[in-house]
């Protein structure tokens, strides 16, 4: 993955607080109810410019469209553009089947008290468990109209300010449809591809149309915790591994310089006491064709593992992209410690292959989000300072050239 060689480049995972002018028109869509079509295309591009214009101004390098132009939330927003899947109630035995409906995991089991009073306060809308997407036909993209959309939008925007890049946030094939039962293919690695061969088509009009394309994957660390027990580490494993080869199926013959993979453990600020570590998946995502990782580098559960990265040889085509700002609290992160998390993995891999990030997105949906706008723009800019100080101890001096 391109980056500079005089300067710590930023960027964040793409995912920002939605405009109060924008949500409206959102919840009609949500709700299937009828709503003014052209006057929520005109909010959305004038909503998207500003997004972008903000990004550049908090001194972003390579901006997003802040996900506005997605109705559900980072993943479900797929099930709009792909077909072959029906939704349908789950079957007693599908219900006790980690991996036919949406079971919350060993976190949510272990803090019950916690998490009644979280969804609420938060605004979530959880997918009831009582349901299963069903593959009853052959898989199909069909999201050709709203990813043209996005296309438009974004590249109308960056082109009125300075910035490096600007890139759109898309699925993974383990997390557009992480819970599901086959009635169509031989078998479950012949959907898996079908469906990486369809999130392809999204993933190369973002880059024919050069803008970069990030692949967002919270479910294949997730997944860990809602299967593992009853099923074992090395079946988990196996499991993570078939996802990871159909991702590489849908990006073969991209250019993986343009390409970055973001992983999470969930965007919740919750305990997350069962996540599976970084380094017992770490070789499973190092076989993915991709030109840089972006992963949760900067929350207190998962910062320790920056380690990691000294124990494996990271290819030399690959970047990492740390989250040195976090999105589960809303106190600023000082941007003396940005530039710490920033030095100690430049000093692994090298300064030039190293580009600050944040853990994940600052808003999970259009109706919720993890900070306030006000701190979300605040982190931001720390990040940026932060970058700058980095710069300044790998390169000897505050250089802002790209």
């Amino acid at each position: 993955m391109a980056t500079s060689q005089h300067r710590i480049l930023t960027t964040h995972v793409g995912s920002l607080v939605r405009p109060p002018k924008l949500v409206p028109f959102l919840e009609e869509i949500e709700e299937r109810r009828p709503y003014d079509e052209s006057a929520h295309a005109a909010c959305l591009t004038e909503s998207i410019a500003e997004v972008v214009r903000q990004q550049a101004e908090a001194g972003v390098d390579i901006v997003s469209d802040g996900e506005f132009g997605k109705t559900g939330n980072w993943a479900w927003y797929i099930h709009q553009r792909i077909s072959g899947f029906t939704e349908r109630p789950a079957t007693p035995e599908e219900l006790k089947d980690p991996l036919a409906t949406m079971s919350m995991g060993r976190d949510f089991a272990a803090f019950p008290e916690f998490y009644a009073e979280y969804f609420p306060t938060q605004g979530f809308k959880v997918r009831p468990n009582t349901t299963t997407n069903v593959c009853t036909g052959p898989i199909r993209y069909i999201g050709q109209a709203q990813v043209q959309r996005d296309i438009a939008n974004l590249k109308a925007a960056v082109a009125k300010v300075h910035v490096e890049d600007g890139f759109l946030p898309v699925v993974a094939p383990a997390s557009a449809f992480p819970f599901y039962r086959n009635e169509h293919y031989k078998d479950e690695e012949s959907l898996l591809f079908a469906l990486a061969e369809a999130l392809r088509e999204e993933y190369k009009a973002i880059l024919d149309a050069g803008l970069r394309v990030q692949i967002d994957d919270a479910f294949l660390p997730w997944t860990y915790e809602r299967i593992v027990p009853p099923l074992s580490m090395k079946q988990y494993h196996d499991w993570a591994e078939l996802r990871i080869d159909a991702l590489n199926h849908a990006l073969e013959g991209l250019p993986q310089e343009r390409i970055r993979y973001h992983i999470c453990w969930g965007s919740w600020n919750a305990p997350h006491v069962y996540d599976v570590p970084l380094r017992d998946i770490v070789d499973v995502l190092l076989k993915l064709r991709v030109g840089g990782y972006q992963f949760e580098a900067a929350n207190v559960r998962h910062e320790h593992e920056w380690k990691v990265w000294q124990e494996v040889k990271v290819p030399d085509d690959r970047v990492l992209i740390p989250g040195v700002i976090s999105h589960v609290t809303n106190v600023v992160e000082h941007p003396e410690l940005v530039a710490d998390r920033l030095v100690r993995l430049a000093n692994i891999v090298g300064r030039e292959r190293v580009m600050a990030g944040s853990d994940c997105g600052f808003a999970q949906s259009p109706f919720t989000r993890r900070v306030h706008p006000t701190i979300q723009w605040a982190k931001l800019k720390a990040q940026a300072e932060g970058a700058r100080i980095a710069t300044a101890r790998l390169w000897g001096q505050t250089s802002s050239a790209a």
